[in-house]
């Protein structure tokens, strides 16, 4: 039994580790006109998917009252600290 036990624990650390990803978008507001910046974390699935990529950050920024604009680009966590500062309140908020 402990040898099972002991094979699922090490298959789980077999299976291939998710990378991270990131998109940077712009989104606004209107009645008055607002625009913000931000960065959101997607799954891996969805950065080789613009289109569903997309779909799900507009999604995710029309839940806290947005529009997309568009998506500005997607990159891994290398480029996530230099994002930080501009994205201000809308770093990794929705």
């Amino acid at each position: 039994m402990r040898n099972v036990v002991a094979t699922i624990f090490l298959l789980g650390f077999a299976l291939p580790a998710q990378a991270q990803c990131y998109a940077d978008y712009k989104a606004k507001r209107d009645n008055p006109l607002r625009l913000h910046y931000g960065v959101v974390e997607v799954t891996d699935q969805l950065c080789s998917r613009p289109a569903r990529l997309e779909s799900s950050v507009r999604d995710r920024v029309s839940a806290g009252g947005w529009t997309l604009l568009n998506i500005v680009s997607v990159f891994d966590a290398e480029g996530l600290e230099q994002r930080r500062e501009s994205a201000g309140e809308f770093f990794l908020r929705f």
